[in-house]
This record gives C-alpha cells, structure tokens and sequence, in this order.
C-alpha cells in the first residue's frame, strides 16, 4: 500500500538536532526534505538580511527559537512588519515580497513547494535612503541545498554598482562577515 510504504520510510526530524548541527558548524540552511512537491528546512538567522525575497510558492514558517521581524512589501510600495514570536506560525503568499529578519541565535522552520519547471526566485535590494530598487538577483533554484540567499547576497555585495542608488547616489555599506 502506498501510505505504508511512504510513511514507514518518511524519516522522523528532530527540530533541536538540526538547530544544535546548524549552530555548530556555522551554516545558515538544513534542508529536511526536497521531494517533488515539499521542501521543509531550517535556516539560522543573517544578522545582516536586507532584501527582500519573491518566492513562486506558498510559504509556511514557524519560528522555532527566538523572534522573527517579517517585513514585507505591500502592492503600494509602503513596508509593514510582523512580529513572528517563539513558537509562532505564519503564511507567506506566494509572489509576496518578504524579508525575514532574525539573529543568528534564532532558527525558522520553512515549508514550501520546490520550484517548478520554469520558475525563478527573485531576490530585491532596496535604498536605505531614498527606498527606491538597488538591484535585483534572480535564480532558478533546482537543489535548495545551494543556498541561493547567500549567492544572491554575494552578487549584491561583492557588486559597488549593485549597492548604489542610481536614483540619489546613495551606496549601500557591505556588512562585516559577508
């Protein structure tokens, strides 16, 4: 029987060895599973994250220690936050600009579905100055185990021209550790 077979070799995660294994070796993404339709990981937080995040899917994420600043960007342009506390869920639409902000001392569980055939991430840098777009960074994500958010910061802030305003002038500093 199908159900049978799946769930007796569905591995059982234990959230705490994933957070314990991540806060070890320093690395910000455990993926968990990526199967055709599910991709669950754990990420540790970037204490320098800034861009904004346009996922092609659904997300769902429950903050498994510490407390996560959600901002994210409204069809308008304006900036809202949501305080996602210890133990607390949320549900990303998918094509909602988004951008998780959480210390490196706190660990998100993320659930979502792989990327389909044809389907890009986007990743979006706004001025601190003038809130007018930097530049973006676009990835077609085949294995999350990659992990395109720390190429796409790499191509942002190895980049001077990435980082600067072409609207006010204004250069975005790269932060220490990137």
């Amino acid at each position: 029987m199908y159900y049978e077979r799946s769930l007796s070799n569905a591995p059982v995660i234990q959230l705490e060895d994933a957070v314990k294994e991540l806060s070890e070796t320093g690395k910000r993404v455990k993926v968990l599973w990526q199967e055709p339709d599910a991709l669950t990981f754990v990420a540790r937080g970037r204490e320098y994250r800034s861009e904004f995040h346009i996922n092609p899917s659904d997300e769902i994420m429950y903050m498994i220690r510490g407390q996560m600043n959600l901002h994210i960007r409204k069809e308008d342009g304006s900036e809202e936050i949501v305080v996602v506390p210890e133990g607390g869920l949320n549900f990303t639409p998918a094509g909602m600009p988004h951008s998780p902000r959480f210390p490196p001392d706190a660990f998100l569980l993320v659930s979502e579905r792989v990327r389909r055939q044809g389907e890009a991430d986007r990743f979006q840098w706004y001025c601190p100055s003038c809130d007018a777009l930097l530049h973006e960074e676009t990835f077609t994500v085949s294995d999350y185990r990659a992990d395109p958010v720390s190429k796409a910061y790499a191509n942002f802030f190895d980049s001077e021209e990435n980082r600067t305003c072409g609207k006010c002038g204004n250069t975005m500093p790269r932060p220490e550790g990137v």
